[in-house]
């Protein structure tokens, strides 16, 4: 899905030195998602699905709506309330290497509150690539989300 120009939005990317096929399977698959960032899912992401993600350590959890997934190449999402889009993209760099971009959009905050929301998002989501890296490419659980935020 194209971002409308000039709409806000938050971004991280990442090179996963991994074939496409895996990375793009590491965010349907919630055995292997859970790993690198939820703790919990309702089911795998498929089309016109919606799913639970929790993330157990803080009493968390989100309802996301599978829009579209186009194997190896895109998911589109919409999660939370508001809802917002996330785009995850899959470009094959070579036959061992793909870069990852999630885009988070359709914010419905505006001035600070807009600008702590997009901070929020693309510091989270390059967490999440973080991990997915050392997860696929080094066997590695960092645990980077639970250890993100003091939690009593």
């Amino acid at each position: 899905m194209k971002i409308p120009e000039k709409q806000n939005f938050a971004e991280a990317q990442m090179l996963i030195r991994k074939p496409v096929e895996e990375v793009f399977n590491a965010f349907l698959a919630p055995a292997i998602t859970t790993n690198f960032w939820f703790t919990k899912s309702s089911g795998k992401l498929e089309v016109g699905k919606t799913v639970t993600w929790e993330w157990e350590m803080y009493g968390a959890s989100v309802e996301v709506l599978v829009k579209e997934i186009v194997t190896n190449q895109s998911i589109i999402a919409e999660w939370g309330n508001p809802a917002t889009t996330i785009d995850f993209s899959f470009t094959p760099v070579d036959q061992n290497s793909t870069y990852v971009v999630i885009k988070n959009y359709g914010f419905h905050e505006t001035g600070d509150d807009l600008i702590a929301v997009i901070k929020d998002s693309t510091g989270g989501f390059t967490t999440v690539l973080d991990g997915l890296k050392a997860y696929l490419e080094h066997g590695l659980r960092l645990n980077l989300i639970g250890d993100k935020f003091l939690t009593k």
